[in-house]
């Protein structure tokens, strides 16, 4: 089952996935100038998911937040239900204070994040399943409004849920993870421009070594390490699920030259560029 609220002024877009045996997020569907952020919910028993052709295990009864440029194949979707929303309906950016964390959920250091819940958190998602199934066959004026406040509500319960479960959550202040945070959330906004970590400390209001401090202090990798991941994962999406050249991807994440690109992807992936695209 597949139904969906398409708003054609704005191109904002909510889609919600029941039982449908097609639910993957290959070649995922774009609306506006933003594709499809993604939350999977597993009510069932646990089944493995594959995110950027790396195999991992959903367990039972959990959440996964999916960011709008991953690929996942899931070993049964007819088991899970999924909603997806574009940034015309639901930015998460400019909701990020409104309803805090939420970069911590779907651009947080450690992703995939399976968000295990208990047995009243499991019937209370059931019973949001139910609502808005029965809002997406109404058309009326309220109708957009009543699905962003319902997935407003799955936000904030599986942020508070993902918190319990982060051992860093529990051990730090709120202040140190909300840097970390939001450091995460202007990495995914700025990556393919700005590679050095003075750019991040500067919009933090914090000097480079404060920064790495902090996150030494976390026992997270360096920021500068995390920069050279992001580049490196979106290099490999590329190669790996588009037709773009070298040279195209190399410009369109920040580097100088086609063959400074190449130096990277060799010295960080352990392959070069015409041998891992073959693979």
């Amino acid at each position: 089952m597949i139904r969906e609220y398409d708003e054609k002024a704005t191109s904002a877009l909510f889609v919600m996935h029941r039982n449908n045996k097609l639910f993957c997020g290959k070649g995922l569907r774009t609306v506006g100038s933003n594709p499809i952020n993604t939350f999977v919910y597993n009510s069932g028993a646990a089944q493995q998911v594959v995110i950027d052709e790396i195999a991992y295990n959903m367990p039972p009864l959990s959440i996964l937040p999916l960011v709008s440029n991953q690929h996942f194949v899931f070993q049964r979707p007819e088991a899970l239900t999924a909603w997806q929303f574009n940034r015309e309906f639901y930015c998460i950016v400019d909701h990020d204070a409104e309803v805090g964390c939420v970069g911590f959920l779907f651009y947080g250091i450690r992703h995939p994040m399976f968000i295990k819940l208990d047995k009243q958190a499991a019937e209370e998602m059931t019973h949001l399943e139910k609502v808005f199934s029965s809002e997406l066959q109404l058309k009326d004026n309220f109708q957009g409004e009543m699905l962003r406040t319902l997935l407003k509500r799955v936000i904030i319960k599986t942020t508070r849920m993902a918190k319990l479960q982060c051992e860093s959550y529990r051990q730090f202040p709120d202040e140190r993870m909300d840097l970390i945070r939001k450091f995460s959330l202007l990495l995914e906004i700025h990556f393919k421009l700005e590679h050095e970590v003075r750019f991040y400390a500067a919009a933090l209001n914090k000097s480079p070594k404060t920064l790495s401090n902090v996150f030494a202090l976390l026992k997270h990798p360096p920021p500068s390490v995390l920069i050279r991941n992001r580049i490196l994962l979106e290099a490999k999406r590329n190669l790996h699920y588009t037709e773009k050249s070298a040279k195209e991807i190399a410009y369109e994440l920040g580097f100088e030259s086609p063959a400074h690109f190449s130096r990277f992807f060799k010295l960080y992936s352990g392959s070069n560029i015409s041998t891992f695209r073959n693979l």
